[in-house]
């Protein structure tokens, strides 16, 4: 008997988080579509089942500790577990603003989102996944490259955003923690850059479109078992720090 692959993705009622998930469903996963809004998610749900595909919206707020062990335990009751976790939810709050101008309650809150919320998701769905097989991507963004904004012969040396991108910078290295640990079982966890993409978290102002974005995403979500684990990519291949 075949059993289908399972795959949680957070932030997947739009943008790129929609894109992974219709990816992974096209190529047989039952998909759970993260999302903190009832309305969008089940919209989202709606669309990609018009499609064909095996989704279902999942009440999922990944700042809040009830929402997410609720999340998980609606996720352990269809079974047998999970094989894919993407931690793709991410927020800007005047992320253009000068290091110098931007508010520290701003700033708070991009974290809560973009680095706690992924620790909190991984913690209460790690019971589900199943070594060795199972893979984590961390969707993180190149402008969390310490190395990138460094080097004035790349794009990143012209972008200077303070809390996104430290936000960023912080989520990579909980990946190598995450991916220290739990390695030795076979679990891959890799971040993914999947740059600057026309979304509403930038005004829709990226030149890459979500098709592009979600490639790096969906390579590092079905690593083989010689594939890396504790890096940090984009389509180009491996980011400096």
């Amino acid at each position: 008997m075949t059993t289908t692959k399972t795959a949680v993705v957070t932030g997947a009622n739009k943008g790129i988080g929609r894109e992974i998930a219709r990816r992974l469903a096209t190529m047989g996963f039952k998909v759970w579509l993260g999302a903190r809004d009832a309305g969008r998610g089940m919209a989202a749900e709606q669309e990609l089942r018009a499609e064909g595909l095996d989704v279902q919206w999942l009440a999922l707020e990944v700042t809040q500790d009830d929402s997410v062990a609720a999340a998980a335990k609606t996720v352990a009751a269809e079974g047998p577990g999970l094989d894919v976790l993407v931690n793709n939810a991410g927020i800007a709050i005047n992320y253009e603003l000068p290091p110098s101008e931007q508010h520290l309650a701003d700033i708070r809150a991009t974290y809560e989102v973009n680095v706690f919320g992924p620790i909190r998701v991984t913690q209460a769905f790690l019971p589900l996944l199943a070594a060795p097989a199972a893979r984590i991507v961390m969707v993180s963004s190149s402008t969390g490259s310490i190395g990138r904004a460094l080097d004035s012969g790349t794009p990143n040396h012209a972008v200077n955003l303070l809390g996104y991108g430290s936000s960023k910078t912080a989520l990579n290295a909980i990946t190598v923690a995450f991916a220290r640990e739990l390695g030795p079982s076979g679990i891959k966890i890799n971040a993914a850059a999947p740059g600057y993409t026309a979304t509403d978290l930038n005004g829709f102002k990226g030149h890459r479109t979500v098709q592009q974005a979600a490639e790096i995403v969906i390579h590092l979500a079905t690593l083989d078992a010689d594939g890396p684990n504790a890096g940090y990519f984009n389509d180009d291949g491996p980011l400096p720090w």
